[in-house]
């Protein structure tokens, strides 16, 4: 191995090594309220889960993670758990079952990414 290629190498684990932790922190660091999907139809009505009173007092927090389909009228057609603490995805199923979105021509299948922790 030269010394230039061995140079690049090391230039990009260190470019890993410091922007890795900040991607996590960043995750980490979203309230409950911003709720985030990957999505092409726009949300008509969205009530914010609850965090759940067992999960505040045994300090259960971080993010979770539902996959939707959305029928053509807007309403959840089905919700699949992704990741997350269990205590938390229920919270975050309950909520997103009563989620309405915009009318569209066919199915669609979006992802939403809830943090849920002390604000």
């Amino acid at each position: 191995m030269n010394s230039q290629s061995h140079a690049k190498r090391a230039g990009f684990r260190s470019l890993t090594r410091r922007a890795v932790p900040r991607i996590a922190l960043a995750a980490l660091l979203l309230p409950c309220s911003a709720l985030r999907a990957q999505e092409s139809r726009k949300v008509k009505s969205s009530t914010p889960p609850e965090y759940p009173d067992l999960a505040k007092r045994l300090g259960i927090k971080g993010i979770v993670r539902v996959q939707l389909t959305v029928a053509p009228d807007g309403g959840v057609k089905d919700v699949k758990e992704l990741g997350g603490n269990p205590v938390l995805i229920d919270a975050l199923v309950r909520a997103v079952k009563k989620w309405k979105y915009e009318p569209a021509n066919g199915t669609s299948t979006l992802e939403v990414k809830v943090y849920f922790g002390p604000q």
